[in-house]
Formats: C-alpha cells, sequence, structure tokens
C-alpha cells in the first residue's frame, strides 16, 4: 500500500530547512565554510578566487562562470565591498583587440584602467568584467563587424554592420551582476562608471540601486574616431568625437570582404573574417618605410634637429631589414610639441602604428574562434618569425608585473623586425586546460593547498598541457606557406617540457631554422 499524501493545509509547507541544505547563503564566498565550497546562485558558478597586485594597488579576484552560456565572471573587489554604503563599479565587456593585442581601434583598454584607476582612488568599489567579446557576439562576430566597417572605408558604422549581418546592436546579457552581488554579500547602492545608459537601466533591471554615473571618455584616436562616433551617435554620453580635429585613418590596403567557408585542408575551420589592425608601437620604436623616412627627413640635417636640445623629439633611429627604418621618439617630448606645432609632419609619428592583419577562425571541433595576426608578405628566400601565444586574461589588467604582456611585445618586435611573420592566439588560459583551472591553480598555491602550478594541476586531475598544438600548426600553414620559419619561443626549458609541441612541428613538416627564445632578450 502506498504511502498517502500530505493532508491540504490551505498553504504550501514550509520547505526553508531542505532548500537550506541546497543553496549557499548570501555572502557565501566572502566567508566560505571551506576552501572546496562552489557555491551557486541562479545560474551563476563560483570558481575561485586569488589576489591581483596592480599598478593601483590590490585588488581581489573573484571568478564566477555562468552555467548556460559558460562564460566567465570576474569580480576584481577593491576594499570592504560588504559593508561599503556605496561602490564605485564598472560593468566592462572584454576586448582582446586592445587588452591583449595592443590594438588602437577602440577606447576599451583606456576605459578599463580608467575604472581601476578611479576605483583605488575611492578607495571602495569593484569592477565587473565580463568574457562578452564584441558586445556579446564572440571575436567571430566583432571581426566580421571589422573586415565590413573597414571594406566600406568606414562610411558604414560598427551598429549598421551588425545590422547587414544580422545581428543586435547588443548581445550582451548582465544578469550574473546581481548573483554576483548574492553571493558576495554585496547590499551597497553603485556610482556605475559607463558612458552606456543601456548598462544602467540593465542594472536597475535586476534590482541593483545605482546612486549615480559618471562617465569614462578618452580622446579620440585617428584609429577610433570612427567607432566612437558610432557609439555617440548610438546613444553613449560621449561629446569628444565631435569636437575633435584628428583626422581618420584607413588601412594600409584595400579590404576585400568575403563569405565565411572551411579551409580546403583542414574543412574543421571556417575562415569567418579578415582585417587590418593597428597595434600600438613597443618601446615608442615607429616602424617607417625608406619612402617615408626620407619623406619625412629629407635630409640627415633634418633628423639631427629633431634629436637635438634639451627635449629632443627623436632619440634614435636605425635601419632595419627589408629597407625600412626604427625611429624611436620621447612620446612626452613630441605630445608638448604637438601642442605647439600641430602642422609639423613629425607628430604623425604619434599615431603610426605597426599594422597587422587579423584572421579569425571558427573551429567547429571544439566551438572556439582562432585569430592569427600576420604582418608582412612571404617571399620565397623569408624565414617567417612565428610565434604561439598563449594568452592569460588577468594579463589584460594593469598588473604590477605582467609577464604575458611583456613576451606579447617581444614578440611583436621580433615580427615586425624581420619583417615578416605570423602570431596564433591561444586564448584559452591555464596551459589548455581553460581559465577556470588556471585560476583554481592561482586560489590553490595562494592559499598553500599546493605548493606549485605543478601540484595544483595534479590535484585538479590536469596535465601539464593540454593544448591543440595540431590545430595550431594546421593554421600555420595556411598562412605560411615556406617550409622553414623561426620560431619563438618563452625558454629552452619551456621547448623542453612541451614535447607535444615539437612532435606537432615534425608531423606537420615544419622546420625550425631558428629559435628565439624571449628570456635570453629580457636578460
Amino acid at each position: 500500500m502506498s504511502s498517502a499524501a500530505p493532508a491540504a493545509s490551505g498553504h504550501d509547507p514550509d520547505f526553508s530547512k531542505l532548500i537550506a541544505e541546497l543553496q549557499h547563503a548570501t555572502g557565501s564566498v566572502i566567508s566560505p565554510r571551506s576552501l572546496d565550497e562552489r557555491p551557486i546562485f541562479g545560474t551563476t558558478l563560483y570558481l575561485a578566487t586569488c589576489p591581483l597586485d596592480t599598478r593601483f594597488g590590490l585588488f581581489r579576484a573573484y571568478i564566477f562562470q555562468d552555467l548556460i552560456d559558460k562564460h566567465y565572471i570576474i569580480a576584481l573587489a577593491h576594499g570592504d565591498v560588504v559593508r561599503a554604503k556605496t561602490l564605485y563599479t564598472r560593468l566592462h565587456s572584454s576586448c582582446i583587440t586592445s587588452e591583449t593585442l595592443r590594438g588602437c581601434d577602440c577606447d576599451c583598454v583606456q576605459q578599463l584602467e580608467g575604472a581601476f584607476k578611479v576605483i583605488a582612488e575611492k578607495g571602495t568599489g569593484i569592477l565587473f568584467y565580463l568574457l562578452q567579446e564584441g558586445r556579446g557576439v564572440g571575436y567571430v562576430g566583432k571581426a566580421r563587424d571589422r573586415m565590413l566597417v573597414q571594406a566600406s572605408l568606414d562610411q558604414l558604422s560598427t551598429f549598421q554592420a551588425y545590422a547587414a549581418i544580422g545581428l543586435k546592436k547588443d548581445h550582451r546579457n548582465y544578469e550574473n551582476i546581481s548573483h554576483i552581488c548574492h553571493l558576495l554579500g554585496i547590499t551597497a547602492s553603485f556610482t556605475v562608471l559607463t558612458n552606456n545608459p543601456d548598462k544602467v537601466e540593465a542594472m536597475r533591471a535586476q534590482g541593483l540601486v545605482v546612486a549615480g554615473t559618471e562617465t569614462l571618455e578618452f580622446d579620440p584616436s585617428p584609429f577610433n574616431l570612427a567607432y566612437l562616433t558610432s557609439k555617440a551617435a548610438g546613444g553613449h554620453i560621449l561629446t569628444r568625437p565631435s569636437e575633435s580635429t584628428v583626422k581618420r585613418a584607413l588601412p594600409p590596403e584595400p579590404v576585400v570582404p568575403f563569405k565565411p567557408h572551411a579551409l580546403p585542408e583542414a574543412k574543421r575551420f571556417i575562415y569567418s573574417a579578415s582585417y587590418f589592425l593597428p597595434i600600438k608601437p613597443v618601446d615608442d620604436e615607429i616602424l617607417l618605410t625608406d619612402v617615408q623616412f626620407k619623406k619625412l627627413f629629407q635630409h640627415r640635417e633634418a633628423i639631427d634637429r629633431y634629436m637635438a636640445g634639451p627635449k629632443p623629439l627623436v632619440l634614435g633611429h636605425q635601419p632595419i631589414r627589408a629597407n625600412r627604418h626604427f625611429v624611436k621618439i620621447d612620446t612626452a617630448n613630441l605630445t608638448f610639441f604637438k601642442n605647439e606645432n600641430p602642422d609639423d609632419p613629425i607628430v604623425d609619428l604619434l599615431t603610426t602604428p605597426y599594422w597587422f592583419r587579423v584572421h579569425v577562425y571558427y573551429d567547429l571541433v571544439t566551438s572556439q574562434d582562432f585569430v592569427v595576426l600576420t604582418h608582412g608578405i612571404p617571399r620565397s628566400d623569408d624565414i617567417p618569425v612565428v610565434r604561439l601565444h598563449s594568452e592569460s586574461i588577468f594579463n589584460r589588467f594593469p598588473l604590477r608585473t605582467v609577464e604575458n604582456r611583456d613576451k606579447m611585445k617581444l614578440s611583436v618586435q621580433h615580427i615586425v623586425t624581420y619583417g615578416v611573420g605570423a602570431m596564433l592566439l591561444l586564448h584559452n588560459d591555464g596551459r589548455g586546460a581553460g581559465f577556470g583551472a588556471h585560476a583554481t591553480d592561482r586560489m590553490m598555491t595562494d592559499s598553500r593547498q599546493a605548493l606549485s602550478s605543478d601540484e595544483a594541476y595534479r590535484k585538479l586531475g590536469v596535465g601539464y598541457d593540454s593544448r591543440d598544438y595540431d590545430a595550431s600548426m594546421l593554421l600555420l600553414r595556411h598562412h605560411i606557406p615556406n617550409e622553414k620559419i623561426q620560431m619563438v619561443m618563452n625558454s629552452p626549458d619551456s621547448l623542453v617540457k612541451k614535447t607535444e609541441y615539437a612532435e606537432a612541428l615534425n608531423r606537420h613538416k615544419i622546420d625550425v631554422d631558428k629559435w628565439i627564445f624571449l628570456e635570453e632578450a629580457c636578460n
């Protein structure tokens, strides 16, 4: 005989004790019962925490992941965010081009670092970093937008390009913010650092109290003026684009849009977009062709004049391979000079980038985006400089020590100096195990649960290196027609540890003519 159902009592039974066994209380991430607790609220899972030493002071990173679309959210807290009455905050969406690749065709990295600075100055605040590239459409969608805008010579705005390829102007979701506030125990109101009124409305829609807003605006450059102008027209609170006197800069070559297609030699990769990225020069060394150099400095006395005096504009110059030149400028002196002499052609060096071509692929095997940057056009006798660069999300932030960012700079410098090369971005953190694994590794070593990253990875159940080098080599072979390359690596030791790396090179018949070790360059 079956058990009788509970008698109807006119109201729902009290399941509060049962629910309490399932649900973590508010503030459970700040005060966990154990380091193995992983609270969930709504669709938001807590993964790890670790300190981050930034140029603006100490922040604590709390790492979360959305259980539906799997994107990460990092809450970067400064000061006592639990007992604060009002918190300065920013909802910041990731921008790999400016924050990792040194691109200067948007203002994202300026807003990111500007928010860190304001929060540190105020003493208390929290920055929510959401991995929602391209206003939530991912890098493939963002790159197709950039390709179309550049092909139109900036006649199409970014929002018009989104509409043309079937996208809304914004696909971002901010619902995780209220979940995170619950898990951290935040009850404060917010002063939001943003130029975008939609973000303020998104916070209010979740029941969060917005006490006020402050804009984060910076002077446009020739490479982001069109982008910022379109954002202003789209409702962002921006005044400087309409007041700017800078001239828009166009790509160095025409951009021809194309329909996505599978690579014949590796059909897992769908070639989705290609466009030009202006990259910030390394160490203020400006790259000029021989024609540009001679036009700017028509005779020896001309460059000597710019190098003379107590505040020289040019600190040095040298010829480099392929009939090109590096001119090292003093940015501070040249900026001051520009204010007094805006029409002098020397001031254009302040906005002369390294031009790289970005190629974006969608991998139908892993559902990830792959990014390849190329510089120059290989000739038959060239031995291109190549780098597989492992991205670090934490290094997108203004840390006091940015080892990965320095390696990126050195790699760019080697490619540009030689004149021909490629860089493939391995943007899956934690040696291919993912950002969640990397963040947990950081938490375990910081809390002394593990004495090293190797021990942390063993406890995670993850091998030393999970990166897909075969996929990387397939894409490199598509862009490097010559079998011989110069390969940029961190160190000889890293090459010894990465046996899969060398094996993949051999399998794909890529001959390394020369190894360039970055740690040797740093010493």
